[in-house]
Parts: C-alpha cells; structure tokens; sequence
C-alpha cells in the first residue's frame, strides 16, 4: 500500500489497544476455537489412528514458532503494516485450504502455514506498541492487551462448540478466516505505519544467526530459553490432549467447552498476579515455587490414576492440573522472558524473535508425542508434565543472575 492510501492520523488510544488486542488474540483463537473440533475431525480424517487428530494444535504451533523467526526482522525492514498484512493473506489462505482439506495430512500442512501467517500478528502487535510507546505507558498498554488477550482462551473453546453444532467443524476454519479479514481491514482503514523508514533496519540474516549463537552462549539466556521450552511443552501438550481426556477418559466432552472457559478465565489472573508479586518475591523464587507446585500436582495426579481413584477423585486431580498447568504459564513465562532478554537489551528485538521461536518450535516437538501417548486416561500428559517440571525446576536452581556474582 502506497504513503498515500495509507492512514495518516495516530489512533485514539483506546481503540489502538482494542486493535492490538483483537491482532494478538489471533493465535490463541486458531489455537483454543480448534479444541472441541477434534474428535470429529479424527473422526472423519483420521478414523483408524484419533490421536494423531492432536497434531492439529502442535502443527500450528509448529508453524507459528518457525514463523516467529523472521517476522520481527522482516517488520524492522520493511515496516510493520506490510509485514501484517501479509501474515493475514497467508493465514487466510492456510484457513480456505483447510477449510477444504479432505485428508488429515493436508490439514496439517495448511496448519503449519497458517501458523507461519499468525507469525505475523504474535510479534508485530507488541512492536508497533514498542514503536509508539515507552516505559510505564508501555507496560501498561501491553497489560490491558494481555488482558483482552487473556480472555480468549475462555471464550474461543465456546464459540468452537456453537459453530460445530450450528455447522459443523469446517465452519471454524471460514471464523478463522472472517476474524482475520476484518482485523486486517480495520488496520489497513485506520492504523498508520508506526516504523518510520529512517529507523528500519537492514534485513540481515547474518545477524540472526549471529543472535542465536549470542545467546546461547550466555548461561542465563540458555537456560532460561530451555525453561520456557519445557514449561510451553508442558502448556501444549495439555492443549493437544485435553478435549479427548474430557470426552473418552471422563464422559464429558459436552461440557469441556465450560469448563476449559472457566479454568482459563480464572487463570487468566495469573499475570496480574505475578505483576503485583514480582517485584518483592523475584522472579526466581515464583519460578521455583510454580515447578515445585507442578511436580506435587502431577505426582497426585498419576498416583490416584494408578491406585484406582473413583471416577470422581481422579477428575478432581485432573482439574486441579489443569488449573494449575495454566497458573503456571502465568506466572513464569513472562519472568523467564525478562531473564532471558536481561543481558540482551543491545539486541532486544532480535533476541525477542530467538527466544519465542526456539522454545515454542521446541516445546511443541515434545508436546506432540506426549499428546500421541494417550492411552484412554491422563497419564501420559501427567508424567510428560512431571518429567518437564523436574528438569525446569533443576535447571531454574542453575540461573546465576549477574546481581548473583
């Protein structure tokens, strides 16, 4: 799009947030609206093998993480807009092949490009925050983004449910598609660029490559980067395997869009929580104590399963794992981000892309075999998440901060 098309006037500042909110939400509304859409899509696709109906979720995230690499990059470039607009017309393009895929190997594939386009929104948002905003009033337009963000988790699984039932599941893939059309139209009407050319940056990929060896040359980077990756495999494989566990292990597939929306929506506090907390406890010490909550709720979970719990307490266990499996990702992913990035801030964007696409490619290389091991009970997904847990927690005990020395 020429200067001249382009809007030209800053937006009120309630309605640029509504606008980031709406473009980042993207993910988690491809992610969690696919939720109650498995079973039937094994169903019809993949009737001799339903499990491998979870690589769905992975296969995105898959997608989503490859493309994290270079979008941040590319809008240093070639500015914010084009790169977002882009992004759209490849998850839109992703969603109609899809939308008709008569084959489960082909929804894989048009999942991982519509991962790749939603690449496009995840990092760019924030950017184009970071472009128009500093300091406090940065934090806390991030924070009301994440808390519109937050909400979709809680709605998205309901509104998947409604539209099976209404029209059935490939009915989600056209939501995916009108969702992502008029957040593109509302920016391309109303959002002005936010990168001004004389602040773009070469496209280099030397310098990417020279980041990745950066940081992983620095103990704490490393760390915290191969933390966040358990702690995300952890998250996806819950998300891979939750509906079946709800319809096959528990007989309530007809109520899991209640109850994954009510579990996410209390969660979804988490963050504000760690924001009042951090700065007195450390973030450090939240970390240990979420890993060491983990380990307990993981091992009652598998212990009641194997010493044959009465239906009833064993779905209690699993939805206090649940619960906690998504405090979790409230309370440390955003502290292990900040550690990460503390010895990075000369290459804070760059470092931003390595570090969200290595541990989410990462995390869903492990979720996706963890989710393939369900055997008809949560087993498989509370030891994955005890195994995850234990290595997270020792390798937490390892970060030396600089303060530390």
């Amino acid at each position: 799009m020429s200067t001249r098309q382009a809007p030209t006037k800053a937006l009120a500042q309630p309605e640029f947030i509504a606008l980031m909110a709406m473009l980042a939400a993207s993910v988690a509304f491809a992610i969690d609206a696919m939720l109650p859409a498995i079973a039937e899509i094994g169903a019809e696709l993949s009737p001799g093998n339903l499990n491998s109906a979870q690589l769905i979720i992975t296969s995105f995230v898959v997608g989503l993480g490859a493309g994290t690499f270079f979008t941040g990059p590319l809008s240093d470039a070639y500015g914010r807009r084009p790169v977002m607009v882009g992004g759209a017309i490849i998850y839109i393009a992703a969603s109609f092949a899809a939308w008709l895929a008569q084959s489960l190997e082909i929804m894989l594939i048009a999942r991982v490009v519509q991962g790749l386009g939603a690449a496009g929104p995840r990092v760019v948002a924030i950017a184009m925050v970071r472009d128009l905003y500093g300091g406090r009033d940065m934090a806390r337009i991030v924070s009301f983004v994440m808390v519109v963000f937050s909400l979709v988790p809680a709605l998205a699984p309901t509104m998947g449910y409604f539209i099976i039932g209404s029209v059935g599941w490939r009915a989600i893939f056209l939501a995916f598609i009108v969702f992502a059309g008029v957040s593109m139209t509302w920016l391309l009407i109303r959002q002005p660029e936010t990168l001004a050319p004389e602040h773009r940056r070469p496209l280099s990929f030397k310098a990417l490559v020279a980041a990745v060896a950066e940081m992983f040359s620095h103990p704490t980077a490393r760390l915290s980067i191969i933390i966040q990756t358990l702690t995300f495999s952890m998250l996806f494989s819950m998300l891979s395997s939750v509906q079946q566990i709800f319809d096959i292990t528990f007989d309530r597939g007809d109520q899991f869009h209640i109850w994954f929306g009510c579990i996410a929506a209390l969660a979804s506090t988490a963050s504000l929580l760690n924001a009042r907390i951090v700065g007195r406890v450390g973030m450090r010490a939240i970390i240990k104590v979420m890993y060491t909550a983990q380990i307990g709720i993981s091992g009652t979970l598998i212990l009641i399963t194997l010493t044959g719990g009465t239906h009833g307490l064993v779905f209690a266990a699993y939805i206090i794992w649940l619960f906690g499996n998504c405090v979790q990702a409230g309370l440390t992913i955003g502290n292990l981000n900040a550690l990460a990035m503390e010895e990075m801030g000369h290459i804070a964007g760059l470092a931003a892309s390595v570090i969200a696409a290595i541990s989410t490619v990462g995390a869903a290389m492990i979720a996706a075999p963890i989710g393939l091991a369900f055997n008809g009970t949560a087993l498989p997904v509370g030891i994955g998440a005890l195994i995850c847990a234990s290595l997270a927690l020792w390798l937490t005990n390892q970060i030396k901060r600089p303060s530390d020395a």
